[in-house]
């Protein structure tokens, strides 16, 4: 699996806002997902990340995030139609388990905003969890990746003492018959696969 790993991804005025947030208080044991959603100017969905914020955030990375696409997984360029940039929270004790990604996903993201000290996210070489390499938790650390199906295994959790907090920040597409013609996979198992698997996969979505 390729990564991409840049330090100091997001400008100081950036990480300090979403730094400053209001959350809502996350237990131990759960996780919350905020949902920010935008193509171009037009914003779809907004919970935590207002307005202006948002359109900075595409603006300023937009490019970034699809240099480091071509870099990755140059046949899935033309394919991008949204971004998410997510805010996740997860409870100190709260385990997400192994998994690789929807197809919707051309580039995963994840930049780690606080608190000064936690645990990174993990990669593995199967499900099973074998080879499991951490990319340790750094604030302003982001770690990139072009999904695969069933290759790209991984997962997070919090490290027992502190929630854990990420900006999520993926390039999308709704063209699922392209992804599969270029992963070489069959698009119709791989429906059936996500629709055996919706109560999992439909957290997935939101996660890396």
């Amino acid at each position: 699996m390729k990564l991409k790993i840049i330090e100091n991804f997001l400008n100081t005025e950036d990480l300090r806002n979403l730094c400053s947030l209001n959350l809502n208080l996350v237990k131990h044991n759960e996780i919350k997902v905020y949902q920010n959603i935008i193509t171009g100017n037009n914003i779809m969905k907004s919970d935590c990340i207002n307005h202006e914020l948002l359109k900075g955030l595409n603006d300023r990375y937009h490019k970034k995030a699809l240099d480091i696409l071509k870099e990755l997984n140059p046949e899935k360029l033309n394919l991008y139609d949204y971004s998410e940039f997510y805010i996740i929270e997860t409870g100190s004790n709260y385990k997400f388990p192994i998994h690789d990604d929807i197809p919707n996903k051309l580039l995963s993201g994840v930049v780690y905003l606080k608190p000064e000290k936690n645990s990174g996210t993990f990669f593995y070489k199967n499900k099973k969890g074998d080879e499991k390499k951490e990319v340790e938790w750094k604030i302003n650390r982001a770690v990139f990746f072009s999904r695969a199906e069933k290759e790209t295994w991984h997962s997070y959790q919090g490290d027992g003492k502190s929630n854990r907090i990420v900006l999520v920040y993926n390039l999308m597409t709704n063209k699922l018959k392209d992804v599969y013609k270029i992963e070489g996979r069959s698009y119709l198992f791989g429906l059936l696969r996500y629709k055996i698997n919706y109560y999992l996969y439909k957290y997935f979505k939101f996660t890396i």
